[in-house]
Parts: C-alpha cells; sequence; structure tokens
C-alpha cells in the first residue's frame, strides 16, 4: 500500500489548501535542490560542456522514460519537450498523413481549446479539404465513421472532469480505420492509464499539472513503437535528427520517438521536472486512484450538504470521473476569488464553473473539510458579494 499523502515532499504554504494541482501542481522541495545545482556547478562551472559533462542531451529521454512509468508506455516510447500544443500539432500532422485519403479531424465539444485551435491552424495550413467535427462527448463514439481520418480526444475533460473510456473509443477508432490521438493533461499523475494496453498510435500531455513540473514545464509526446519508423514529422526540428551534430543540409528523422523532438530541451526546466518526478516513487497508481476518488466523494458529499446554491457539474460516478470536481454558480468566479482569500485555492473556467482538483500526494480528508467549512461560510455569508472579489484577472 502506498504511503499516502506525502505533504513533507513539497513546499505548502502555512494556512493553504491548495485544490489546484490539475492546473499547476506546487514545487517539490527535491526541485529547488536540483534547480540550483543545474544552474550553479552546471550551467555555471561547465558552461557549454555541460551538455557532455553532464548528460543535458540524454535528459529529455530519460524523463521521457520516467513519465512513460506512470502511463503505461514502454522505455524509448515518449519524447519530451516544446509545449502541448505543439505536441498535439506534431500527433495530429502524423496522424493525417497515415489516413491521406480521409478528411476528417473529430474531436468533442467539450476538447480543450488550444487542442481545437491546433486542429482548425492546420487544416488552415494544409489547404486541403479537411473539416474539423466536435460532436458532444457522449456522441463520440457514434460519430466515428470512415470518414475519419483521426480521433483527437482528452481523456478528463477539463472544465467537468468527465473521463472518456480511453480503450473502449480507441478501439472503436481502429475498428472505422481510424488514428488514435489522446490528451492526457489532466490524466496523467491524476488516473491510471495504459496507452499501451489501449492501443492508441500517439498520446501527449503536460507536465505541470499532476506531475508537478513548474509553471510552463516541457510537454511529452507518445508514439506506439511499432509505427514510430513510418512517422513523418511535420515539424522536422534538428533535433529530430538522426545526427544532429553532423549538420546535414537534408533533414533525415531519428529512427526512434526522438524525431518527434524539434528544438533545443529545455535544461532547467527539464531538470526540475525530473526532480518533481521523484515524489512518485513507490507510488502505486491503483492506490492513488483509491485515495483520490474517496477525496472527491467526501468533497461532493459535503458540499451538497452544506452549500446547495452550487450544482455538482461533475459526473456523480467516480469511474467516470478524473482526479477533479467541479460545481456551477453563477457568481463562481467571485466566489473562487473570495475561497482564495481565505486559503482554499481552487479556480473557474468560464461561464460558471468552480473546479477543486485532489492530488492524494499533498491533500487528505482534514483539508477537504477544512475547506467546505470556508466554502460554507463564504456562500453562506455571500462574502463573495466584496467588490473586490469581482474584479476579473487576466488568468482566472
Amino acid at each position: 500500500m502506498t504511503n499516502l499523502p506525502r505533504k513533507e515532499l513539497f513546499h505548502l504554504p502555512e494556512g493553504v489548501i491548495y485544490l489546484d494541482g490539475n492546473s499547476l501542481g506546487p514545487l517539490p522541495k527535491g526541485a529547488t535542490e536540483r534547480m540550483q545545482q543545474v544552474m550553479t556547478a552546471e550551467w555555471g562551472q561547465e558552461l557549454i560542456r555541460a551538455w557532455n559533462t553532464a548528460d543535458w542531451m540524454a535528459l529529455p529521454a530519460k524523463v521521457g522514460d520516467r513519465i512513460g512509468r506512470l502511463i503505461g508506455a514502454p522505455a524509448g516510447s515518449v519524447a519530451t519537450g516544446d509545449t502541448l500544443s505543439i505536441k498535439v500539432y506534431q500527433a495530429l500532422a502524423a496522424a493525417l498523413k497515415m489516413r491521406p485519403d480521409r478528411r476528417v479531424i473529430l474531436s468533442d465539444a467539450g476538447n480543450f481549446p488550444s487542442d481545437l485551435y491546433m486542429a482548425q491552424g492546420l487544416i488552415g495550413t494544409i489547404d486541403k479539404g479537411y473539416e474539423l467535427r466536435t460532436p458532444a462527448p457522449e456522441d463520440v463514439a457514434e460519430a466515428i465513421t470512415d470518414e475519419v481520418a483521426v480521433v483527437m480526444l482528452t481523456q478528463v475533460d477539463y472544465r467537468s472532469g468527465r473521463m472518456h473510456d480511453m480503450k473502449a473509443i480507441t478501439e472503436r477508432a481502429h475498428a472505422a480505420g481510424a488514428v488514435m490521438v489522446w490528451d492526457l493533461a489532466h490524466s496523467a499523475g491524476a488516473v491510471p492509464v495504459d496507452v499501451t494496453a489501449s492501443g492508441t498510435e500517439f498520446a501527449v500531455g503536460c507536465s505541470y499539472k499532476y506531475l508537478n513540473g513548474g509553471p510552463g514545464a516541457p510537454a511529452f509526446i507518445y508514439a506506439r513503437p511499432d509505427i514510430v519508423e513510418s512517422i513523418e514529422p511535420a515539424l522536422s526540428g534538428w533535433l529530430g535528427h538522426a545526427a544532429p551534430f553532423a549538420m546535414e543540409p537534408g533533414y533525415r528523422p531519428a529512427m526512434s520517438t526522438e524525431r518527434m523532438r524539434v528544438g533545443t530541451p529545455p535544461i532547467l526546466q527539464l531538470a526540475a521536472l525530473d526532480a518533481a518526478l521523484d515524489v512518485w516513487e513507490g507510488v502505486d497508481m491503483a492506490d492513488l486512484r483509491a485515495a483520490s476518488v474517496a477525496l472527491c466523494e467526501r468533497f461532493i458529499t459535503e458540499v451538497e450538504a452544506r452549500c446547495p446554491m452550487l450544482t455538482l457539474a461533475s459526473p456523480r460516478d467516480g469511474t467516470q470521473r478524473g482526479s477533479q470536481v467541479s460545481f456551477a454558480f453563477k457568481d463562481g468566479y467571485a466566489a473562487v476569488q473570495a475561497l482564495a482569500d481565505r486559503g482554499v485555492i481552487g479556480d473557474f473556467r468560464a461561464p460558471d464553473i468552480m473546479r477543486f482538483g485532489f492530488t492524494p500526494l499533498y491533500i487528505d480528508e482534514a483539508d477537504v473539510i477544512a475547506a467546505v467549512d470556508v466554502m460554507e461560510e463564504i456562500l453562506r455569508d455571500e462574502i463573495w458579494r466584496e467588490a473586490k472579489y469581482q474584479v476579473r484577472s487576466r488568468v482566472t
């Protein structure tokens, strides 16, 4: 049985209950020390030599393998670097080339906007009659027809926490002859994932949420090992080349998932992420999932009993929900600001969603009860009506 929570491994401000790790994970203590080492001993003393002496060039693959363990991917199948939007673009472009006779990208209406924007941008760039279809999440399976080239879905809905059945939808996509791309932004480190068992061709994700890699931490992309050598990278960057330092005038892709790398790896960010992944040592994802479901269930029960003005916007069935709980409230933005002002940090998503993430690595049942105590007071006494809570910040 995994020892949870592990609060001692994180910098958690005194008096704060942090329920926003589904947006930005807190700082693991080991990351501070590691960053100091990389900046002073490696960059500071070794300068450019550190690419070899500190083995910086191998860091993207090392970190990719550590993420791979959390998503059921074999060694060498996960590349890291760049941003999630870039990785979405890469996966989509490669998938379309694998089905040249088809013209439909299928997603869903609840997908994260950036994924849809990248699909729209790719369609505009190719300009060959491609179409993006976005049915309601519950209608996706029925919409997978033999017109579809690629199905691109986020496993856990960023607003509601609703979770797609990865294996069932992947099987449906393959039965229709389509390529599958999964966005694991709200899955990796939150729920058990097995990309190998699912059979998906591609999976992408970010590392600054449940993986606690820090703001802007590098993204990752998984490519199924049996298709790697046939993938045609749309972004043929020099570090995806088979021999970057041969400085050849023409592109020749690496014969591994490394071909999905684009630019120079962000070493400081990768080092922080590498250290952050230490908190996962010895964690069994089944244990984490059980703890997560229990925390979410307790939160829902407490909120519905004490805050009747809120409406549950997440699936009630824990098996259909990721590691977050969302409630709808007309004045949700102001209520979230009032909560944060009193040490309970969640976040808001338009138009009316109050969103709370539950990470058993550093959240326990006492935190849940204390958070709802504050929420009850703010809503009962309408503290959220104060003028200062009505002012919208740039980031919600």
